[in-house]
């Protein structure tokens, strides 16, 4: 299973961005989909999840701010930023979970500066 993100660059205080993560299969063999995210020299944290059966959870600091969305026909999830703010610089990770077994893609490094 590869996992590939994309999406992520410098913005403005402000700003919107939106990350991609395709999948190499089908995204519907998964229990749920998930982003998470390592500011710098801190540890790696849960930004958004949605459960391919349906639902989404996020983090209180992203709630109103972020949407994760899935295609399912592009096998791709979707995590939309707006509002960004300067403590959402991170690198952001896409992660695939099925029973115990974890899948991730490589990062994708999100700065949010003036």
């Amino acid at each position: 299973v590869q996992l590939q993100a994309s999406g992520g660059g410098l913005v403005q205080p402000g700003g919107s961005l939106r990350l991609a993560c395709v999948v190499s299969e089908n995204i519907f063999n998964f229990e749920d989909m998930a982003w998470l995210r390592q500011p710098p020299g801190e540890r790696r944290e849960l930004v958004a999840v949605m459960p391919v059966a349906g639902g989404e959870a996020y983090a209180d600091s992203v709630k109103g701010r972020f949407a994760i969305s899935i295609d399912g026909a592009e096998n791709t999830m979707y995590l939309q930023l707006n509002n960004l703010k300067p403590e959402d610089t991170a690198v952001y990770y896409c992660r695939a979970r099925i029973l115990s077994r974890q899948y991730w893609g490589r990062g994708t490094l999100v700065t949010v500066s003036s």
